[in-house]
């Protein structure tokens, strides 16, 4: 019908890198579950194990999806004496991956090796599914998964299944299938489940740029000018 289509790219890159950081700390140092039982008065004296999870230092983080989030998630995470990264995707990216050491893998032999997954790929029909039954099971016990990409990437039955049953430790979700998920859906009933309402871009820097990008795209539109972002259909 001849309608132009202008999109905000590359906004939104650094906001959804720190908060698929905090998602992965939050699901692996139990913040929420800690912070509820500072409400509920579960918090008494000193125990040697309680509420104790997993760290970063020494690791191996494993990413799906090296792109311009995968790329920041990596740059984020390295700090924390990460020992190794290793990669997935449609091909290997060297020049992206050196930055890290990152080595591409299959996604079989990333399930198996790492000790934290974190999935910023894209949702192709190539993704959809893939973390699913198989892919958990392939996950070490005291591993931890991450989504900030799109839910339908993951099974989440499958995911409820390997929570429930300790077949992985713990998981982080920023996106879900469906959005918002329903309140009464079996993964919010988990503790080792921490389920956050799709905020990756939620800062007030980036809305703001994306409405002034939006904004001038449109302007563009409207006066016949080449959008400075234009989808070509």
């Amino acid at each position: 019908r001849g309608i132009r289509v202008g999109y905000t790219p590359d906004v939104l890159t650094d906001a959804t890198a720190e908060l698929s950081v905090a998602l992965l700390l939050s699901a692996c140092r139990r913040l929420p579950e800690a912070a509820e039982q500072v409400k509920s008065g579960g918090w008494t004296t000193w125990k040697p194990l309680w509420m104790c999870g997993y760290g970063l230092s020494d690791s191996t983080v494993g990413i799906i999806g090296l792109g311009r989030i995968g790329q920041a998630v990596a740059r984020r995470l390295k700090p924390f004496g990460v020992r190794k990264f290793l990669y997935t995707g449609s091909g290997p990216k060297p020049e992206s991956a050196a930055e890290f050491g990152a080595e591409f893998v299959p996604l079989t032999r990333l399930a198996e090796e790492s000790d934290f997954v974190v999935v910023t790929c894209a949702l192709t029909p190539a993704t959809q599914g893939m973390c699913n039954k198989d892919f958990f099971g392939r996950m070490k016990k005291t591993s931890v998964f991450v989504n900030t990409s799109r839910g339908a990437v993951v099974n989440q039955e499958d995911l409820y299944n390997a929570l429930a049953s300790g077949q992985i430790a713990a998981a982080g979700l920023d996106v879900t299938t469906p959005e918002p998920l329903p309140t009464d859906h079996p993964l919010l009933s988990l503790k080792n489940c921490v389920i956050l309402p799709h905020i990756g871009s939620a800062t007030y820097a980036t809305r703001s740029t994306m409405a002034v990008l939006a904004a001038k795209n449109l302007l563009a539109g409207l006066r016949g000018e080449p959008m400075p972002h234009e989808l070509k259909l």
